[in-house]
């Protein structure tokens, strides 16, 4: 069943006396439970991609229909209700937080606003969300400055999936991780989506990372998708310029696919 359905996406900004393209014509579509990994070099246009859906920037022109209702025709109260349906994972987690919250209260913020839980209960839902991200109960008490980076990417996964959305964009979010932490929190990621049934759009510059997730891989270069397909035949036979250069970049993923397929 198809969750978002993106059709014809421009956003254009002024820059220094000039207009910079940042995505022209984008379609796309993204089902109920798939991970669709939005690769491109930087300043290929994808973290805006991402701003837009989430409704952070507005469109210039195009269609986003999302659980088949037109979703940038939304505004007001109505769009902060349907917000709970698609939320967001940052690359940078900490400026996405208040510096003062404690990992409670940033949990407990979407059980509030959206009224998932009554008040009642939302401290033992807190812990829930805690424990299903690996992290202790007793965490809900600390500063989110005093939690390790990790702890904090698990934090904002935590907050994300509290409005029990259908889709999440995450926008390079595990970029500025280390390998072990990464691999854990890909894992985590996978686990989730096969117990609810959530949808990814996963953004990155990394085709290592999103060949570990995607069921579909799309390319970005220059505002526009130009390559996209299963995640296998991306990866193992690319065929636009953008495409070959970023797997290129990562050698080690093409061989490993290469001996997978003898």
């Amino acid at each position: 069943m198809t969750l978002l359905d993106v059709k014809n996406l421009d956003k254009r900004y002024a820059s220094g006396g000039r207009v910079v393209t940042a995505l022209d014509g984008v379609s796309l579509i993204l089902s109920a439970g798939e991970t669709l990994g939005l690769a491109g070099a930087s300043g290929s246009g994808k973290s805006t991609l991402a701003r837009v859906l989430t409704r952070l920037v507005p469109a210039d022109a195009g269609t986003v229909r999302f659980g088949g209702e037109d979703w940038l025709a939304l505004s007001g109260g109505e769009l902060r209700r349907r917000r709970a349906g698609m939320q967001m994972v940052f690359q940078d987690v900490l400026g996405a937080f208040n510096p003062r919250a404690t990992v409670g209260s940033v949990i407990e913020d979407p059980l509030r606003i959206h009224d998932i839980v009554p008040k009642a209960g939302r401290e033992k839902e807190v812990a829930a969300l805690l424990d299903r991200v690996g992290l202790p109960a007793a965490y809900a008490t600390r500063s989110i400055r005093d939690v390790s980076g990790g702890q904090r990417q698990r934090i904002a996964i935590a907050r994300a999936i509290a409005s029990r959305p259908a889709m999440i964009v995450l926008d390079e979010a595990v970029s500025a991780l280390d390998v072990s932490l990464r691999e854990k929190v890909l894992e985590l990621l996978v686990a989730l989506q096969e117990e609810r049934g959530i949808a990814y759009l996963f953004v990155s510059h990394d085709l290592a990372v999103l060949a570990a997730v995607s069921h579909r891989i799309a390319i970005m270069d220059s505002g526009r998708i130009v390559e996209s397909g299963p995640a296998a035949e991306v990866i193992g036979d690319p065929q636009s310029p953008a495409a070959r250069a970023l797997v290129g970049a990562v050698p080690r993923l093409i061989r490993q696919e290469d001996r997978n397929a003898v």
